[in-house]
């Protein structure tokens, strides 16, 4: 189960993850709530997984829709006689295991629980954060296992007493490296250039793209990539792209505007299957100042991209910092611009962390390894 519909990184987990698990073993149903765009339904279709929508789990809090969620998902769950209800991302996470034991509890059931990065870490109010610590530490009475990608979510956990009635594990994100479909550097660039001069009616000549993908929420810390560009804006050799969209446009791109940075930087909206244009970046961003384990980054990492990421969630425990890539600390435009400046003026450097960032995803962080974890614990 898991809230929304458009293709983050809790959704390539769990499409990861279903389409690598025996069918000789396992019998599986997808339960997705209504937010979101789709995308994700469109991937599960893709590879034959069987899903249901659930039309009252969705992201925003509605007291109404919310209750209704909890009798949705109980009935889901009658018709369906499921062993185990593995359910991802926060609200799916309270809602799910709510449901299990309201107004009784199901026995025979069994809940895992995968969270992709607490939702306190998110840039809130404090009473937000709080409010979210509550109904984690609550709720984890009514699971058996939680799964957290990061050791830094689960120091938090055992910090902030958040236990289920079994156990907590780590268990790392893992993706296949040479199942990667990405597009050669020149016809990916060849197509983003031509991307650009359709929306925004530019021929860029500039020599380096610094990019990334992202979501357009507030976790991604966009604005200090911004930031970064703006203090960049007379390297006429260096432009920025992102792909992506989200609730945020707006707001960057006003952002965008007040800056003069219309030259400099180009949103280029949702592109399917966006990391097969990896390629066409000299260097991966990533500025979040919120992350769990963030798929953006290793997929960059296996195009054997020099990457500059902030210090967040596992990003730590991902880049080692000028061997594989370069660490910046949250919301520091400073840091991102001094790094991009770093990479762009030493090809020595550059092509070593490429080289060094493809090797740790393929060494480090194996789509098997992560299966064959989750698998033990089912």
């Amino acid at each position: 189960m898991i809230t929304q519909s458009e293709l983050g990184g809790a959704q390539k987990f769990l499409s990861n993850l279903v389409s690598h698990l025996d069918r000789d073993i396992y019998e599986f149903l997808v339960a997705v709530g209504s937010s979101g765009n789709g995308d994700f339904l469109r991937v599960l279709k893709a590879e034959g997984i069987s899903f249901q929508t659930l039309k009252f789990l969705k992201r925003e809090p509605a007291s109404g829709s919310d209750i209704r969620a909890v009798f949705e998902i109980r009935k889901l769950i009658k018709n369906y006689r499921p062993d185990v209800l593995f359910l991802n991302s926060s609200k799916a996470g309270f809602i799910g295991s709510l449901a299990t034991v309201f107004p009784t509890r199901i026995n025979a059931l069994k809940v895992v629980y995968r969270i992709g990065g607490w939702s306190f870490n998110d840039p809130w109010p404090k009473w937000k954060k709080w409010f979210w610590i509550i109904l984690e530490w609550l709720s984890a009475k009514w699971k058996d296992v939680i799964i957290v990608n990061n050791q830094h979510d689960l120091n938090q956990a055992k910090k902030l007493k958040i236990k289920p009635r079994s156990q907590i594990e780590l268990i790392h994100n893992g993706i296949e490296v040479y199942k990667l479909d990405f597009l050669q550097k020149e016809e990916a660039r060849a197509k983003l250039l031509e991307r650009v001069a359709k929306l925004s009616g530019r021929n860029i000549t500039a020599k380096n793209i610094v990019g990334t993908i992202a979501n357009f929420y507030p976790t991604k810390g966009l604005e200090y990539l911004i930031g970064a560009a703006d203090i960049l804006r007379n390297d006429e050799n260096i432009v920025f792209f992102i792909i992506g969209d989200g609730e945020l446009r707006p707001e960057l791109e006003k952002t965008i505007i007040e800056k003069g940075l219309e030259k400099k930087i180009f949103l280029l909206g949702q592109i399917p299957d966006a990391y097969r244009f990896l390629p066409a970046f000299d260097v991966f961003v990533l500025s979040s100042v919120k992350e769990g384990f963030p798929w953006s980054l290793i997929e960059a990492m296996s195009a054997k991209l020099p990457v500059i990421a902030t210090n967040v969630g596992a990003v730590p425990e991902i880049i080692n910092d000028h061997k594989n890539g370069l660490l910046v600390e949250p919301r520091d435009s400073m840091g991102l611009a001094d790094g991009i400046k770093e990479i762009l003026g030493n090809d020595l450097l550059k092509n070593e962390l490429g080289i060094q960032a493809h090797q740790t995803v393929l060494f480090k962080f194996e789509l098997d390894k992560m299966v064959k974890q989750i698998e033990e614990l089912l």
